[in-house]
C-alpha cells in the first residue's frame, strides 16, 4: 500500500503541472495574438491612410464580426478539449432561415424566435455531444454530417431567399447603441456619433462570461486538463466523457445564439447565409492561441483572432485588392504563420516534458 501512494502523488503532480503549464501556453500564445494585431492595426493607419483612424471603423468589424466571435467562442471551447465542430455554419444558416419563416410567414414575435434559435442550437449539441462524448465517434464525421443536416434542412424549410419585414425584429435590427464621445466628424462637417449594433453587446457579454468560465470554474479547468492529457485528467478523477460533452453542448449552444445575432445583422433568411463560417471560426480560434491538439486556448485570444482577420480583409480592400482570392491568400498566410508558432510552442513543450521525465 506505501508503494501504490508513493506512485500516485507525483501522478497528481505532473497532472497539476501539466495544467500550469497549459496556463503559461496559453497566456503567450495570447500575447502573441494581441501583440499582432495592434501591429498590423497600426500599420494599417499608417500606411493606408487615417480611415483606419476612426474610431467607428473598428466598430464596424465588430458589427460585421459579432455572430463570427460568438461562433469562434464555441469553436474554441470544444478544440479546448481535443475537439473540433465544423457544424457551426450550417447551425446558422438554419437558425437564420427557421427565425425568418417563423416572423414573417407565422407572424411570429422575436422572444418566440430567440428561443426556436436557442433550441435549435442546443439540439445540434446535445446530439453530436452524446455521440462524441458517449458513442466516441470522431468529432469530426459526427459535425460534417451535422453541417450536411443542418444545409439540408436549411433549404426544407424554404429554399428562396427573403428579407424578413416583421416590425418588431426590424426595429430591434436597427437599433444602435451610441457609444459617448468616439464619434467623428464627416465630409459635409457633420459630427456623427460611434455607434454599435445589438449583436455586439450579446457578442462581448458572451465572451466575458467565457472567459470566466474557463479562467475560475472546475469545468473551465476540466476543459484544459482534457484536451492536455485525458489520461492524466481521469487520475485527477474528471468525468471525461461529460467533459467533451459539455464542451459540445456549449458550442451547440453557442451556435444558436450566434446564429440569432447573424441573423439579426443581415435580417433575412437564405440556404447560402453563413457560408464557410466554420472554416472561419476555426482559423480565428487558431490565430487566437487555440490548439488543435487541444489543451491550450483563450477566448480573448479568439476575439482578437476574429479581429486580425477582418483586418487583414479591411485591409486588402483598402489597397485596391477586392478581389476574393487577395483576401484568402493573405488569410491563407496568417493562418500558416500561427500554425508554425504553435508548433514552435509544442515543441518546447514536449522538449520541457521529456526533461522532466528524465
Amino acid at each position: 500500500m506505501a508503494k501504490t501512494d508513493k506512485k500516485a502523488v507525483p501522478a497528481g503532480k505532473s497532472g497539476l503541472a501539466g495544467r500550469l503549464q497549459n496556463a503559461s501556453d496559453t497566456n503567450l500564445l495570447l500575447t502573441i495574438t494581441i501583440v499582432v494585431f495592434f501591429l498590423m492595426y497600426i500599420g494599417a493607419i499608417v500606411f493606408q491612410g487615417s480611415g483606419f483612424l476612426k474610431p467607428q471603423t473598428f466598430f464596424n468589424i465588430l458589427n460585421s464580426q459579432a455572430a463570427l466571435i460568438v461562433l469562434a467562442c464555441g469553436m474554441s471551447l470544444v478544440m479546448i478539449t481535443g475537439g473540433i465542430d465544423i457544424s457551426v455554419g450550417g447551425i446558422t444558416a438554419l437558425v437564420s432561415m427557421c427565425c425568418a419563416v417563423y416572423l414573417d410567414y407565422k407572424g411570429g414575435n422575436v422572444f418566440v424566435s430567440v428561443l426556436i434559435a436557442l433550441a435549435i442550437g442546443l439540439a445540434f449539441g446535445v446530439f453530436q455531444g452524446f455521440l462524441v462524448a458517449y458513442l466516441d465517434i470522431q468529432p469530426f464525421i459526427v459535425t460534417l454530417a451535422g453541417m450536411f443536416f443542418a444545409r439540408g434542412m436549411t433549404t426544407i424549410v424554404n429554399t428562396k431567399p427573403f428579407n424578413v419585414e416583421n416590425e418588431a425584429f426590424t426595429a430591434l435590427k436597427m437599433t444602435r447603441v451610441i457609444v459617448p464621445g468616439l464619434g467623428s466628424v464627416n465630409r459635409k462637417g457633420v459630427y456623427v456619433n460611434a455607434y454599435v449594433e445589438i449583436g455586439v453587446l450579446v457578442a462581448i457579454l458572451v465572451v466575458i462570461v467565457m472567459f470566466c468560465m474557463l479562467r475560475w470554474t472546475k469545468l473551465g479547468r476540466s476543459f484544459y486538463a482534457v484536451g492536455g492529457n485525458m489520461q492524466s485528467a481521469l487520475m485527477l478523477g474528471i468525468n471525461v466523457k461529460r467533459t467533451k460533452f459539455i464542451s459540445h453542448v456549449l458550442c451547440g449552444l453557442l451556435a444558436g445564439i450566434g446564429g440569432f445575432v447573424y441573423f439579426l445583422h443581415v435580417g433575412s433568411g437564405s440556404a447560402s447565409h453563413a457560408t464557410g463560417a466554420e472554416m472561419d471560426a476555426i482559423a480565428s480560434s487558431i490565430i487566437g492561441g487555440t490548439m488543435l491538439t487541444g489543451g491550450v486556448g483563450n477566448v480573448v485570444g479568439t476575439l482578437f483572432g476574429v479581429l486580425s482577420l477582418s483586418t487583414i480583409q479591411n485591409i486588402v480592400s483598402s489597397a485596391g485588392l477586392d478581389q476574393a482570392w487577395w483576401t484568402g491568400i493573405t488569410r491563407a498566410v496568417m493562418l500558416c504563420l500561427f500554425l508554425v508558432i504553435q508548433s514552435v510552442v509544442m515543441s518546447a513543450r514536449k522538449k520541457r516534458m521529456a526533461e522532466s521525465k528524465g
